[in-house]
């Protein structure tokens, strides 16, 4: 088997390999992607293993070497810098720890999407980004309206109300613009919403989230996306932390100390889940009355955090326990077993 350790970089790869069955050992600098895509294609009929940390840009790397049969591992970035207590880092020094790690069998590996499912995170990537633009042209001709000493511009008839106002010189120019701009991207948002609405329908897991309230085909498409096999989290706690939603803290013996969500996970469904946690507390009634508590007594982003946390908690058991939203309400949240036993 050949072990390579690459560290990867958007114009070059600096590469460590060695043959278990030669005893080989070697290392070099491929540029990309000409003399990445002939190395590896060189080592066609071998049992190829590749370790890369976790990083962008690497689509492309990855669908080369999962046609040509070989076998494709992400590290956790952290994890391998932690495990790395020399000062002195170069690429070379890189390469050859993530083939020392691998070797050794102690390369944090971490749960990939497959080829497919990465295509469709990117529709919902695409969609949100693209949400994002119009709330920013929105937001634009918000400003052009109330200069003018008009409500803000939202709806058709908000923005029928600013397309007649008596404009001259550049303030005119600048309105028929963003209108023009907005038109065109609400109608491919449009378009990506009947994508992402086709798509759920035809994932199960998406199907069962969206018995839930406040939860339509973008937020459980992302959720069940992002999070894979349930089996990969024995609690929903643990899906809590995974997606940022519990805050950091720095604990010393008897002091506690908590501050702001970790936000070490994954931003767009962070997000999501936000705005659909604003519509899935209206539904029921403890979680309103948690979201109004919190928000006179602290701030309305916390309120809307922990009902957040209590969404994904809530999804993740809906997709453990096979049950949709009337079930789980009924006989409760954990109903069931858990993975692990206690003791």
């Amino acid at each position: 088997m050949m072990i390579i350790g690459c560290d990867f970089h958007p114009g070059f790869q600096q590469i460590a390999f060695l043959d278990q069955e030669t005893g080989e050992y070697g290392q070099r600098r491929l540029s990309h992607p000409e003399e990445a895509v002939q190395f590896y294609r060189s080592l066609a009929g071998k049992r190829v293993v590749v370790g890369v940390e976790a990083t962008g840009s690497f689509r492309w790397f990855r669908r080369l070497v999962s046609e040509l049969g070989q076998e494709f591992v992400l590290g956790d970035a952290a994890a391998i810098r932690a495990s790395f207590v020399r000062k002195q880092k170069t690429d070379k020094r890189d390469a050859r720890h993530i083939l020392k790690l691998l070797v050794e069998e102690r390369f944090p590996a971490v749960w990939q999407r497959t080829v497919p499912e990465d295509e469709f995170r990117q529709l919902l990537v695409h969609r949100c980004r693209m949400v994002r633009m119009a709330t920013r042209v929105h937001n634009q001709l918000d400003g052009i309206a109330k200069s003018e000493g008009r409500l803000a511009a939202r709806g058709k008839k908000g923005l029928a109300e600013l397309a007649g106002l008596p404009l001259s010189g550049w303030y005119a120019v600048e309105r028929r613009d963003l209108l023009e701009l907005l038109e065109l991207i609400e109608g491919r948002v449009r378009v990506l919403d009947e994508a992402v609405r086709t798509t759920a329908e035809q994932n199960q897991a998406a199907r069962l989230l969206m018995t839930h309230p406040g939860v339509g085909p973008v937020v459980s498409l992302a959720f069940a996306l992002a999070i894979g096999d349930w089996r990969r989290f024995p609690r929903g706690k643990q899906v809590a932390s995974y997606l940022g939603l519990i805050p950091a803290e720095e604990s010393s013996g008897k002091s506690r100390r908590l501050g702001h969500v970790s936000k070490q996970g994954n931003s767009m469904v962070r997000w999501l889940l936000v705005q659909a946690a604003m519509v899935a507390q209206r539904h029921d009634a403890s979680w309103h009355r948690q979201y109004v508590r919190l928000s006179m007594h602290k701030h309305h982003g916390v309120a809307k955090l922990a009902i957040a946390h209590k969404l994904a908690v809530r999804l993740y058991w809906m997709l453990r326990s096979g049950q949709d939203y009337g079930q789980v309400r009924e006989r409760g949240s954990h109903a069931g077993q858990s993975v692990y036993r206690r003791g």
